[in-house]
């Protein structure tokens, strides 16, 4: 059987930490006079902390000393660090833990690629550790998403070629990292917001095993459209 590697994105593809970090992101613009939508918590997921700092004064048409912009970043870490402290398995998303174990049984290997920092102490958390060959996170890269650093440092960490790996995410950011990393992109989430994946889904349990075997023998390929659905 042909062995592919397959790359886990964590925030909303795993877990639906994205909540969490909303509320600790609005927190703490709330409590520098700053408001924004959940809409506009779109264009922080996928993205590092200090770019959605970053993001959040320039919505809210504010500037900082260095200092205080690293106080905060750690006060916003800290609140969500209360948040995730709290979980357990019962935050895996849908389908996600059998699917992990299906390419397990199909001896694939697989990987997480995340810009999450707390990746490690989420994943023991919700008790899915053991699953991973290997984890990049946002411990071991320099260049966020859309880059594809993330993706191509676990492709080499799985010894597999970038065109032998499959990516699952949930941001913009995440696809286009994927795309550029020349690996099969599979978006979970909205095909409006995610359209230029090579495959989408709303979540793990629409997609099925004929679907995973598809990719693991080489008949799903990457597409030359960007907007393709699969229903199964």
């Amino acid at each position: 059987m042909n062995k592919k590697g397959f790359i886990f994105d964590l925030d909303g593809v795993i877990v639906d930490t994205a909540k969490y970090h909303f509320l600790a992101w609005k927190k703490l613009a709330n409590s520098i006079g700053i408001d924004f939508s959940e809409a506009q918590n779109e264009q922080l997921k996928g993205v590092s902390r200090k770019r959605s700092l970053e993001k959040i004064l320039k919505w809210g048409n504010k500037s900082l000393s260095e200092g205080e912009f690293k106080r905060l970043m750690g006060l916003k870490n800290d609140d969500y660090l209360s948040h995730i402290n709290q979980m357990d398995t019962s935050e895996i998303l849908p389908n996600v833990a059998q699917t992990l174990d299906f390419l397990k049984e199909n001896k694939q290997a697989v990987a997480l690629g995340s810009a999450s920092k707390n990746a490690v102490p989420i994943l023991k958390k919700v008790d899915l550790l053991e699953q991973f060959e290997a984890i990049v996170d946002g411990n071991d890269v320099s260049k966020a998403k859309p880059d594809p650093e993330v993706f191509l440092i676990g492709a080499k960490l799985l010894n597999k070629e970038p065109e032998d790996c499959i990516v699952f995410e949930d941001s913009v950011a995440g696809i286009k990292a994927a795309n550029t990393a020349n690996m099969i992109s599979i978006g979970i989430g909205q095909k409006e917001v995610l359209h230029e994946a090579d495959y989408v889904f709303t979540d793990f349990t629409e997609m099925s095993q004929d679907f995973l075997k598809g990719l693991i023998s080489g008949k799903n390929k990457k597409q030359t459209k960007r907007n393709v659905s699969i229903d199964n």
